[in-house]
């Protein structure tokens, strides 16, 4: 059923779109990845699989009956004009743990608003001051679903989550998770940087977990699996998703230009960044 395309839309409606949408595209991941045929393309940098197309196919017919005015930015597609809002779409996120058989990967969409830019600078603020209003994950393997929306939390499989519900753990015994954008890997000065990154959080946790899916460890951060975060020129795909979930799950946070830090307290916060910040500094 196709939706009116008022000014405003209900977030609750928006944030069910978001749901059926990642569920259809976990739906038809799930049976390819269990039937094992990912018909992998590679390059030095990506691998792309016939899946991508046909799940990110599957999400957007859900997102277009609903709000075929609205604006998109896929993956594979690219990016498509509209108005009111922008559909952010990554329809496999961990392609590469997909093709090579490891069942870590997630189905992401997040519904932006667009306005005026406001003079945010966090990486998940979109062109023209867009924030993230609602986002739904799927990682499909678990028939896991994850659901949050701006100011109103995040629910885990329909039931309420929030970093603090993980065991109260210092930094020093805690897991991190890491993630890179493609200015990192593409090399160069970024790349030298992360690596300090690297060493300064590896020296302050018991675990960094450097993922290839982000929206996964995300979502685990955001019910308190995970005990901090730490993004580096982080991709818009990915992190408009991770930061609304870490956020509604109640993540204190700290950015300043590419480097964005989220922890399940301020002090697993402000271990982080100074460990981060001082690394950058040297």
């Amino acid at each position: 059923m196709t939706t009116d395309d008022p000014a405003v839309a209900p977030t609750d409606d928006l944030a069910d779109v978001a749901v059926r949408a990642v569920e259809a595209g976990g739906a038809y991941l799930a049976d390819r990845f269990a039937d094992g045929a990912t018909d992998a393309e590679y390059t030095d940098q990506d691998v792309k699989t016939a899946a991508d197309r046909e799940a990110e196919r599957r999400v957007l017919s859900v997102v277009d009956e609903a709000y075929p005015h609205h604006a998109v930015s896929t993956e594979e597609r690219g990016d498509r004009p509209g108005t009111a809002y922008r559909w952010v779409i990554d329809p496999l996120d961990g392609t590469n743990n997909f093709a090579a058989g490891i069942p870590t990967f997630g189905v992401a969409v997040t519904v932006c608003e667009r306005g005026d830019d406001d003079g945010g600078d966090s990486a998940a603020d979109g062109a023209g001051g867009e924030r993230p209003v609602a986002t739904a994950v799927s990682v499909p393997v678990c028939d896991d679903v994850y659901v949050a929306t701006r100011g109103g939390g995040v629910r885990y499989n329909g039931r309420p989550v929030a970093v603090t519900d993980g065991d109260d753990r210092p930094l020093s015994a805690g897991t991190v998770g890491m993630v890179v954008g493609q200015p990192v890997l593409a090399g160069g000065r970024p790349r030298r940087e992360w690596d300090a990154v690297t060493d300064a959080v590896e020296g302050v946790c018991k675990r960094a977990i450097q993922t290839w899916a982000p929206v996964v460890y995300w979502s685990l951060f955001a019910r308190g699996k995970l005990d901090g975060f730490v993004c580096y020129y982080p991709d818009e795909r990915e992190q408009v998703a991770g930061e609304l979930l870490a956020r509604g799950a109640g993540a204190a946070e700290r950015s300043e230009g590419p480097l964005t830090v989220f922890g399940a307290d301020e002090s697993v916060r402000e271990g982080l960044w100074m460990a981060t910040r001082d690394a950058l500094a040297d």
